[in-house]
């Protein structure tokens, strides 16, 4: 029997101010005497960066990889942090602080510099992260990441690519090697547990279209595939990434009295919802995506349904 409360009711991810001071109140239950000063900065740079405040950067353009996305992941990593010491796994200070700022960075790599005037941030997709990873390096020093503690959260943004073996990365200790995990697992949970992540993947369509990511014929056939998509996470989740997500319910209870995975479940309805709107005769599931108006934001940016 799924939980009556969803991920919406518990955080405005909407707001970054929201964002923020929950995942301070979850730093201070992991310990109260946590500096939260670096987290904050790492934060508000990377705010600054998607909004286009950061000099000689240009605002996010992306709509599906977006500053909302990246604080959802940042949001999701820190219940998995909290959840994880709740289940013994004691990660040091200066490596919760590393895992949320790869987290805060780890698609940072869609944003464009002034200078790039061809395309969006889209066109960066197959190599995302190696661009995410090079503005951690930038940008780390900034919010008291050492070089040591940069590469290795270089490597935790790598292990994002959905593509990558992580038995091919050497890690340097079996505590960094689950920070990627866990991260790569809290990307993964953030997007598809979404309440518009149907509709969002219009925009991914055409993220993937710009970059020339072969394989979909159109928006609709991109809908159709997702269903393979979930079992190829669910696969990842529970070989690659070692159930990494288990952490998740231990923080629920802990801190809302909430005896269950909101992010499973919630992953769980809207698999179902795509499978129930595939599956009517002679119809147009985009018919069936309404949230946020964003269908209608796809054909207005596009100018035709694809």
């Amino acid at each position: 029997m799924m939980n009556d409360k969803q991920l919406y009711d518990l955080t405005n991810t909407e707001s970054p101010k929201d964002v923020l001071d929950e995942v301070q109140i979850i730093l201070n239950m992991i310990s109260p005497d946590f500096d939260l000063a670096p987290v904050t900065r790492a934060f508000d740079t990377i705010v600054r960066l998607y909004e286009g405040k950061y000099p000689g950067f240009k605002a996010c353009n992306t709509e599906y990889h977006d500053l909302r996305h990246t604080i959802e992941t940042f949001l999701a990593m820190a219940r998995l942090l909290h959840g994880a010491q709740l289940n013994g796994e004691g990660f040091a200070e200066p490596h919760i602080t590393l895992g949320l700022a790869a987290a805060l960075f780890h698609d940072a790599g869609y944003i464009q510099e002034k200078h790039d005037k061809e395309g969006t941030g889209a066109k960066y997709t197959v190599h995302h992260e190696h661009r995410s990873a090079h503005l951690l390096e930038r940008f780390g020093s900034e919010f008291g990441l050492s070089e040591e503690e940069v590469a290795m959260g270089r490597m935790m943004i790598l292990g994002t690519d959905i593509n990558i073996d992580l038995s091919t990365l050497t890690f340097p200790s079996d505590q960094v090697q689950l920070l990627c995990q866990m991260l790569t697992a809290s990307d993964l949970m953030a997007q598809m547990a979404d309440r518009s992540y149907l509709e969002k993947l219009l925009f991914l369509y055409h993220e993937f279209k710009e970059a020339n990511v072969s394989g979909y014929e159109s928006e609709i056939d991109f809908l159709k595939k997702t269903v393979a998509f979930y079992q190829l996470v669910e696969k990842r989740l529970e070989t690659i990434l070692d159930k990494a997500d288990r952490f998740m319910t231990s923080h629920f209870v802990s801190r809302w009295n909430i005896h269950s995975n909101l992010y499973e479940e919630a992953m769980e309805r809207q698999k179902n919802y795509l499978q129930q709107i595939l599956n009517i005769p002679d119809s147009d599931p985009r018919e069936q995506l309404r949230r946020g108006g964003i269908v209608e934001k796809v054909r207005e940016k596009y100018k035709k349904s694809d």
